[in-house]
């Protein structure tokens, strides 16, 4: 399983690190109030980068993740993200 840290490096960024094992990748993802408001409304914006991370990791390796991204871009690839992402936050 893998290590997500979430670290807030500006006002709607964030720098993400997926360890596993010895390995790691490093994200960078805007996730803005309306994208908060939008998929994990009452979340904090960390806990959706988090948890959307979660998502993706359940889908692709770490490898295969933008390395730089809006949070939106993940329904584009996944439509099933603003479901899954609510029932993530609220297991």
């Amino acid at each position: 399983m893998a290590d997500i840290t979430v670290e807030r490096t500006g006002d709607s960024t964030y720098r993400v690190t997926v360890e596993e094992g010895r390995k790691r990748s490093v994200h960078d993802v805007t996730a803005t109030a309306d994208h908060v408001k939008r998929y994990a409304p009452g979340a904090s914006p960390e806990r959706l980068v988090e948890a959307s991370f979660e998502f993706l990791l359940q889908r692709e390796p770490k490898e295969s993740i933008l390395s730089r991204f809006d949070l939106p871009a993940i329904e584009r690839y996944f439509p099933d993200y603003p479901r899954e992402i609510a029932r993530i936050l609220n297991r």
